[in-house]
């Protein structure tokens, strides 16, 4: 096809998404009509409604506070005796409600206030102990002070400003913004992030627990905790990550950190958006969001359209997303949660890097036209709460997920030019696309688990805590494919693998949280068992092999929390670091055999402070060490030099890292506010020990005792400087510093011809992005340019290598409905 035809091709989709999009907008609003609101002046919002009791008993003295962390504003009122309060003349945009009462729960809730309208709400108080806002992740009280101030461990918490304000592209982009994490990039779209934690490696984020909704995101969390699936970064309401000890309540792995991303909940009133962005290298998003509450039922809709060219040539992505979420209230005790999402992704995109060779010819070059990746996800979840008394709260999630992905690809690896080179019939690199065969890796996972949890406000030994309570059954299939095609354009082949995977877990955790004074003490345990099985169907003469083999960890942990003053919190945690092996990694595909593959285990500590220094000036600042007594750290991946796993051995993690926000406006009581962001890691340690022989290929007797970890950059920083004007204009620069990294064991500076191994040199990217609030037509506009100075890095050999994303422009509209 011509230059113009791909063009034209890609023009009507964009229009077709576009004319879709404009479609559902105005179906939504056909069906639900936004409700009237007063008007209590022009320029300006307000909030306003009663606090009540499950009776409807109206609760004076209770304290509402609203507040908006992105420009850092606070106000607080007091409820009248008929339980009314009120907040006149606010900004729109987005905000937390929070009202407290001694002898009843605190309540928070996520508001966001449109210009010239009223937001009428009631809130309902318990009586007891608990936060009214209850989620499988722990960090989801990070929008409650007093809650956060008693968590045992660090907490960071990225809410919607934060992913606005810089016009965040990807996911990987919205990470690095959190100190402690490092993202590798890969194909330039964000779709398959490789997130590590504290120096452990990022590959595929296999050492990190997802969730969303505090449900598992990846495929198979248990049997291949791998990431070729990930939610889009537009669909996510803020990101939490919860790193420390305060990780017992979650698994399987409780090595480096929680990433919960959080989708938005339906608002009080009808109300939504439609969002346009457009850009070069092709690249398109469209998105649609509208939702409210109608009695006692919400619904969010969102749809999403996105599309454009990676960081090389031949690299395109196309993908849908929608996302159907209802909340209902049962009764004044109970409520439900649903949530159904579909995800299409159609994509070009290349599995290899590129040689040396190939590098200094042209980093974006991406000579394997033919290579496809397409994935469809279903997932689907229902999460049902009920109070059982003023001091008992079971919650209970239901869930399950289909992955399929077909991954066709010419070649894996830089290593292998191309995938069948050996076959006579294809001659090498210079029949690439005329003769050469193809591979297609085609997998399905299901997965589907039940977790019921429960929360106990007590008095035990006299003294006041909250004690969570949760068991897990969970289960995972896995059928794995692989077909070799004849043809450099062909979709099915020769059948060369046939395996099927099943995991079977269930676990248990118990902790408990005593308030003593201003001091918290959280004691837990963790247990998981872990069932694996084995079976593959090509076998010994057709017969078929089959392997089974079970584990059983203990993972405890213990975190204690000071208020040191108001405004201070000091935190020290200590907990067992676990990770399971994968299955194919543990039962031989030959032979059926159990591989002695020990699960990974560390002890992990951590000391640190959170601090609002005065207001508008926020500090997190944390000391940490993991020591692992066995982690496995390939050399490399993808059939290229040390990528069969063993027992790794010991490994050290040291370090320290660094959060801190500023915002002019609390301070100086102007409506201008210069603000300042940043996150700053340092792994000045991260190594290995004891007796630890390189895993590339050739040198397997070479000691590596003390050499650094591959891909884990002893500094991170990502620092950005704003202004934001009264009218609504914004302005960001940022900057994002990724220090030098190893791709090897052997620390490898000089490269390999392959591209595989040597230096990857540290370097600074720099991103600006402005935007600006209309109100009187109730829209923002914004433009934004990433790697302002089109800079050429090199962000992975693993496979060979790759570069980072050019220069990209991108414009856009939000428009309120």
């Amino acid at each position: 096809m011509t230059a113009f035809g791909v063009a034209t091709k890609r023009t009507m989709r964009v229009r077709l998404s576009l004319r879709l999009i404009a479609f559902a907008a105005g179906a939504l609003m056909a069906l639900f009509p936004a409700t009237s609101l007063a008007a209590p002046g022009e320029g300006s919002a307000r909030v306003a409604g009663r606090v009540l009791d499950p009776a409807g008993t109206p609760v004076s003295d209770a304290r509402v506070t609203l507040s908006r962390a992105a420009v850092g504003l606070q106000q607080a009122v007091f409820t009248s005796a008929d339980g009314r309060y009120a907040f006149e003349g606010l900004a729109s945009g987005q905000y937390l409600l929070e009202v407290r009462r001694e002898g009843f729960s605190v309540s928070a809730r996520p508001l966001e206030l449109a210009s010239g309208r009223t937001l009428s709400l009631d809130v309902v108080l318990w009586q007891g102990s608990f936060s009214e806002e209850v989620n499988v992740s722990a960090a989801r009280v990070a929008g409650n002070p007093e809650e956060v101030r008693r968590i045992p461990g660090a907490v960071e918490v990225l809410d919607r400003d934060a992913l606005e304000s810089s016009g965040v592209f990807t996911t990987s982009e919205a990470l690095r913004k959190v100190s402690g994490i490092h993202v590798r990039d890969e194909e330039g779209f964000g779709l398959r992030p490789n997130i590590g934690i504290r120096g452990l490696n990022p590959t595929r984020s296999s050492k990190v627990l997802l969730l969303e909704d505090g449900i598992p995101v990846t495929y198979a969390p248990y049997g291949d905790n791998a990431s070729y699936y990930h939610p889009p970064v537009e669909r996510f309401e803020r990101i939490e990550v919860l790193k420390g000890s305060g990780q017992i309540a979650y698994g399987p792995s409780t090595v480096g950190g929680v990433v919960n991303y959080v989708t938005a909940d339906p608002t009080a009133t009808p109300s939504g958006s439609i969002t346009v962005k457009a850009g070069d290298r092709a690249f398109f998003n469209g998105r649609l969001s509208y939702g409210g509450t109608w009695g006692s039922t919400g619904i969010q809709l969102d749809y999403m359209r996105k599309q454009g060219d990676g960081s090389r040539e031949n690299v395109h992505s196309e993908l849908d997303d929608v996302l159907l979420k209802l909340t209902r209230e049962i009764t004044p005790r109970q409520a439900l949660t649903l949530r159904a999402n579909y995800y299409g992704e159609d994509s070009h995109v290349t599995y290899s890097g590129l040689t040396e060779a190939e590098w200094a010819e042209d980093p974006r070059q991406n000579p394997f036209e033919n290579d496809r990746f397409e994935g469809r996800r279903w997932g689907a979840s229902a999460t049902h709460t009920l109070r059982l008394s003023e001091d008992v709260l079971l919650t209970t999630n239901l869930y399950g997920s289909q992955f399929e992905r077909n991954w066709w690809r010419q070649s894996s690896n830089s290593a292998q030019r191309p995938n069948d080179s050996g076959d006579p019939a294809c001659g090498g690199m210079q029949n690439l696309n005329t003769t050469c065969g193809i591979e297609g890796r085609l997998r399905r996972y299901r997965l589907w688990g039940v977790e019921p949890r429960a929360r106990v406000g007590h008095r035990l030994f006299g003294l006041p805590g909250e004690a969570e309570i949760g068991l897990r059954a969970h289960f995972e299939d896995q059928e794995r494919r692989q077909e070799n095609g004849d043809t450099p354009d062909a979709r099915s082949g020769r059948l060369v693998e046939n395996n099927e995977r099943r995991n079977e877990a269930f676990s248990a955790f118990a902790q408990n949280r005593f308030r003593l004074g201003r001091f918290t003490v959280t004691p837990g345990v963790r247990v998981e068992r872990i069932r694996y099985e084995r079976t593959n169907r090509l076998g010994l003469e057709g017969a078929g092999v089959s392997g089974r083999t079970s584990l059983t960890q203990w993972i405890p942990g213990l975190g204690v929390s000071w208020e040191a003053t108001a405004r201070t919190t000091v935190f020290a945690g200590a907990h067992r670091g676990f990770a399971p092996p994968r299955t194919e990694d543990v039962i031989s595909n030959s032979s059926g055999a159990v591989v002695e593959l020990d699960p990974e285990l560390s002890w992990n500590w951590e000391l640190g402070a959170r601090s609002r220094v005065a207001p508008g000036v926020e500090v997190d600042a944390t000391l940490f060490r993991m020591d692992y007594e066995n982690q496995i750290v390939p050399a490399s991946l993808a059939g290229g030099v040390g990528a069969t796993l063993t027992n790794g051995g010991e490994t050290l993690h040291e370090g320290a890292e660094l959060s801190a926000r500023f915002d002019s406006a609390p301070l100086t009581g102007s409506a201008h506010d210069v603000f300042l962001r940043l996150a700053w890691t340092w792994v000045p340690v991260a190594e290995f020990r004891g007796e630890r022989f390189s895993g590339v290929s050739g040198f397997g007797g070479v000691r590596v005792t003390g050499n650094r970890l591959p891909y884990a950059p002893e500094q991170l920083v990502t620092a950005g400087i704003g202004y934001r004007h009264p009218s609504g204009l914004e302005g960001v620069l940022e900057g994002v510093h990724i220090g030098e990294q190893f791709a090897d064991d052997l620390n490898s500076r000089a490269p390999s011809p392959d591209g595989q191994r040597g230096l990857l040199p540290g370097h600074t990217l720099w991103n600006a992005t402005v935007s600006w609030e209309v109100d009187a037509i109730r829209s923002a506009l914004f433009l934004t340019v990433k790697n302002l100075f089109d800079r050429t890095v090199i962000v992975d050999r693993s496979r060979g290598l790759l570069p980072g994303n050019p220069r990209l422009v991108q414009a856009g509209v939000k428009v309120r409905l």
